[in-house]
């Protein structure tokens, strides 16, 4: 039976509510989605939703409740939009109204695997597949911890409402994701897609964190048998879930962690990865775990039910969201130490960055506060050609502090725990080629097996990037200089500089940052 009963809810302003499914089994959730009609499944027993017109997120229509700047550290702008108090709370009465009269799942989670640093969260939900996508994608309290939990932030996910005064209220649309910070409420209505549940979490771990001087990261992370964690921060397209899947290191997590003074942890209990041209020759630890238990997002299949991979009728972003428990080489704890090593990917598609740098601190609070990668034609539509891009911190989008308050953490780790920082590029070369994926392991393990200390460095002129002359595992070292790659010296020269110039013009915005520190002495200086 429940432990939440319909008459617990009304102190949350839900009321009439039919019945509770409190935590429900997979089991339970299999027969609700099967009986409701919410999902069709796989020819294997997955389950898959079709999430409607979203099949990502909204931004634009994210809002934090504004209060006074004194009582607060968010960074007001066009990422974190502010809505007043009285918008807001018409906005909830109608995210209760929607949710009221309902039979609803009520899932209670935490946030964060390390016990000195987790939050409770608790969701409101009508929809079993939402309930299912928050026990895939969060960390589920024991039948004890449930007894006495008192959750630290709740979620109404009211999906099948919309704001139909928008306009009055001076939001962009009729989607509404809010954020109130003080009263630990958030709301979402207008859009079914699940990963504004995770992200929405994730972005209040990164309000939380570093007011207790912890770090929250949008990263990877793994950990070899000596307890050695290296972390793997890149944008889409970079090869972060790839790279730091790897049989000889087990994986604590692919995508959100925090770091406190006893180490790294992950933030969920799940992996929400994308399945666009997925098969079990490239990714077997994903399609592996496409089983009963996983929910498959917006793929299509054939009349048997078997999944067609690579179908992007419906969208580029199909995505699988499971328990960490479905991949087999995962660390038990979603825990480790310290990170030894640190690497930062980017897919560079001018032929510019070296395979492999070796950063100081002040280098690598440049390039997490930069996030750079390019977008290459065919990634999205309308791209022709290669576009930079820069989200700092590797995560621009979920950030509600200025972005130099987690660079300033980050340096402040990587000196007291002596931290090694790497830029590793995934991208092209002066041919147009990309990287092979084992000159590109090669680098990763000569970082964490620590053979690329015992070599000599070059310098790259511009960006002043240490990189090595050879490398264990790379047969020809020639492609450790990006500029062996090109035929043409003089188009290099310019590419060079056209690059470093897009990184100073980006990095502009931090001049009055207002940070004790220029961050833009470690970046790439034009004569």
């Amino acid at each position: 039976m429940s432990k939440v009963q319909p008459k617990d809810l009304e102190k949350f302003g839900l009321k009439g509510v039919k019945a509770v499914f409190h935590n429900p089994s997979y089991e339970q959730l299999d027969k609700d989605e099967r009986e409701k009609g919410e999902c069709t499944f796989s020819d294997n027993g997955t389950a898959i939703v079709d999430t409607g017109k979203f099949t990502g997120r909204s931004p634009k229509d994210k809002y934090f409740v504004y209060q006074d700047p004194s009582r607060n550290h968010i960074a007001w702008g066009d990422i974190n939009q502010p809505i007043c108090n009285l918008v807001f709370d018409e906005l909830f009465e109608t995210a209760k109204e929607q949710l009221s009269n309902k039979e609803l799942y009520v899932v209670d989670v935490y946030v964060g695997s390390s016990k000195n640093s987790r939050r409770k969260i608790r969701f409101f939900t009508e929809l079993a597949w939402q309930a299912h996508f928050v026990e895939n994608m969060f960390i589920l309290p024991s039948d004890e911890e449930l007894e006495n939990f008192e959750p630290d932030f709740i979620v109404y996910n009211a999906c099948e409402t919309v704001d139909k005064e928008y306009k009055k209220h001076a939001l962009n649309s009729e989607v509404f994701v809010v954020f109130n910070v003080e009263d630990n409420i958030g709301l979402i209505g207008g859009t079914y897609y699940g990963g504004e549940m995770k992200k929405g979490i994730f972005t209040m771990m990164n309000y939380w964190l570093p007011l207790e001087n912890k770090l929250p990261m949008h990263c990877s992370a793994n950990i070899g048998k000596e307890g050695d964690v290296c972390l793997f921060f890149g944008l889409s397209g970079t090869g972060k879930t790839t790279l730091s899947t790897d049989p000889n290191r087990a994986l604590i997590g692919d995508d959100e962690h925090g770091w406190d003074d006893d180490g790294v942890f992950n933030f969920e209990g799940g992996c929400y990865a994308k399945v666009i041209d997925l098969s079990q020759e490239s990714e077997p630890e994903i399609f592996n775990a496409i089983r009963p238990g996983a929910l498959l997002e917006n793929v299509i299949t054939d009349e048997n039910g078997v999944v067609d991979y690579k179908d992007n009728s419906k969208t580029e972003n199909t995505r699988v969201s499971y328990p960490i428990e479905f991949i087999e080489n995962h660390e038990p704890s979603l825990s480790g130490g310290h990170p030894k090593n640190i690497i930062f990917l980017s897919y560079d598609a001018f032929g510019i960055l070296p395979p492999v740098s070796k950063l100081t601190k002040e280098q690598a609070m440049y390039y997490f506060l930069s996030g750079y990668t390019a977008k290459v034609a065919g990634t999205e539509r309308g791209i022709t050609k290669p576009v930079t891009t820069f989200s700092a911190c590797f995560g621009e989008a979920f950030l509600p502090m200025h972005p130099t308050v987690y660079a300033k953490l980050l340096g402040e780790k990587i000196d007291k725990h002596g931290v090694n920082v790497y830029l590793v590029n995934t991208g092209l070369n002066g041919q147009g080629k990309r990287m092979s994926i084992k000159d590109t392991r090669a680098c990763i393990n000569g970082i964490l097996n620590g053979s690329i200390n015992d070599v000599e460095f070059d310098t790259l002129e511009v960006f002043n990037l240490q990189y090595p002359k050879s490398l264990d595992g790379i047969k020809d070292n020639s492609i450790l200089n990006p500029k062996n790659s090109w035929d043409d010296l003089e188009k290099f020269e310019k590419t060079l500089k056209d690059l470093a110039s897009k990184f100073i013009e980006n990095f502009s915005r931090y001049n009055d940052s207002g940070s004790e520190f220029d961050y833009s002495v470690a970046g790439p200086k034009l004569s």
